[in-house]
């Protein structure tokens, strides 16, 4: 499984151990920056590209930092078959994959540790989604806002 990572100045930090973290653990790590800490870097130079990624299909699925995550999360949904949500708790990792074909996580860098943030990729990365009839029809119609 390929995996996109990005963030701003507000998650470099959360950013970088992440990803020693996903190279450990064997995943292949695309880094779409911000590969140092910049306090005028904006969110929107780094998790577009990362998002425009993520919904081609170069890559499976993306991690998104920046200080609350709130931004992330809002810049990577303006993109087509982008479903990115920010997390701050096991459930909503694994369920929004699961039922909600989420495809990135959005992370708080200074909301969040290293530890909480390794479970909740572990549950994001871990899930697959279940594609019951419900959910297909549920996410129809998000995909028919795209248009």
């Amino acid at each position: 499984m390929t995996i996109g990572i990005a963030t701003d100045h507000g998650g470099i930090e959360l950013k970088q151990q992440l990803q020693e973290y996903l190279v450990k653990k064997g995943f292949d790590v695309k880094d779409f920056g911000a590969y140092e800490y910049d306090a005028k870097d904006d969110f929107p130079d780094f998790v577009v590209p990362l998002a425009r990624a993520v919904g081609a299909g170069e890559i499976d699925r993306g991690i998104a930092c920046c200080g609350s995550g709130v931004g992330a999360s809002i810049a990577a949904n303006k993109i087509k078959n982008v479903r990115a949500c920010l997390i701050n708790e096991t459930y909503s990792a694994r369920q929004g994959v699961e039922h909600d074909d989420m495809n990135m996580i959005c992370l708080g860098g200074r909301v969040i540790g290293i530890a909480l943030a390794e479970e909740l990729v572990n549950n994001f990365l871990g899930a697959n989604y279940q594609g019951l009839p419900r959910q297909l029809r549920r996410m129809g119609k998000i995909a028919d806002l795209e248009k």
